[in-house]
């Protein structure tokens, strides 16, 4: 005859969910956004404005609500992002393209 043998369920209580692993708080991901939202709004200055400035005010916006550390590169990520949309809808607006060129 065979026995059966049960674990018991644990149970999670909040001072035993702060000390578990994966209830570490995501500030480390808030700040990478925060820096990719800065990066991104900065790159859409010079090329593809219609795909990250949109994405720098994403990723500015997520940082933010998460509570990252990098207040302020999320802001700036998120001027940036919408100086990328301002800049898209002047060109657009000047000679009718989505991009710009020299000359």
């Amino acid at each position: 005859m065979t026995t059966l043998t049960t674990t018991p369920a644990t149970v999670t209580t909040p001072a035993t969910a702060a000390k578990s692993p994966t209830a570490a708080p995501s500030r480390p991901q808030a700040d990478g956004m925060a820096i990719a939202s800065f990066v991104l709004g900065l790159l859409g200055t010079l090329v593809l404005n219609i795909v990250l400035g949109p994405c720098a005010l994403v990723l500015g916006t997520l940082a933010l609500t998460r509570g990252t550390t990098r207040r302020g590169r999320a802001l700036l990520g998120l001027a940036l992002g919408a100086a990328d949309l301002l800049l898209l809808a002047a060109l657009t607006a000047a000679d009718g393209t989505l991009s710009w060129h020299l000359g």
